[in-house]
């Protein structure tokens, strides 16, 4: 969870330039859609990330919830990792599920996850497969990982 954490700090962090190199997500080739979110709700994804690093999760929930309704891919992600902090399975995955079928990389690791360990969901390693697969095509290397240690049998 801390290289989560990392991760969506990193992007997030980025908030405040907002030029397409600096928004260079290390972690995914899903830089349009990173830079999208921010230039849309970049104030307001500041503030979900200032109580995300706060560990504030109820606070990033009310925060990020309706730029999460709007699409936003970044607050779905951040507001499927504050669920799965407080154990909420179900929604986490509801949110992950929202960004990844929108092509967000690092979501569709999560779902991935999920899927792989029946969190939120009924486990199925077909569908872990599918999503940590979609996640390493899109550049995700834990996506990767986690694709090569399935079909590997774990």
């Amino acid at each position: 969870m801390k290289f989560t954490k990392t991760l969506l700090t990193t992007a997030l962090f980025s908030l405040s330039v907002f030029s397409t190199t600096q928004i260079a997500y290390a972690e995914t080739n899903n830089a349009e859609l990173v830079e999208q979110a921010i230039l849309s709700d970049g104030e307001q994804l500041k503030r979900v990330m200032e109580a995300f690093e706060r560990e504030e999760f109820d606070t990033v929930i009310s925060l990020a919830q309706p730029l999460a309704a709007q699409g936003n891919v970044m607050a779905q992600s951040v507001l499927g990792f504050a669920y799965a902090s407080r154990e909420e399975y179900f929604q986490a995955f509801k949110w992950y599920q929202k960004a990844a079928e929108q092509g967000y990389a690092l979501a569709q690791s999560y779902l991935g996850f999920m899927y792989d360990n029946g969190r939120g969901v009924k486990q199925d390693l077909n569908l872990a497969k599918m999503w940590t697969g979609k996640a390493c095509d899109n550049g995700n290397p834990k996506g990767c990982d986690t694709y090569r240690m399935l079909n590997e049998g774990k």
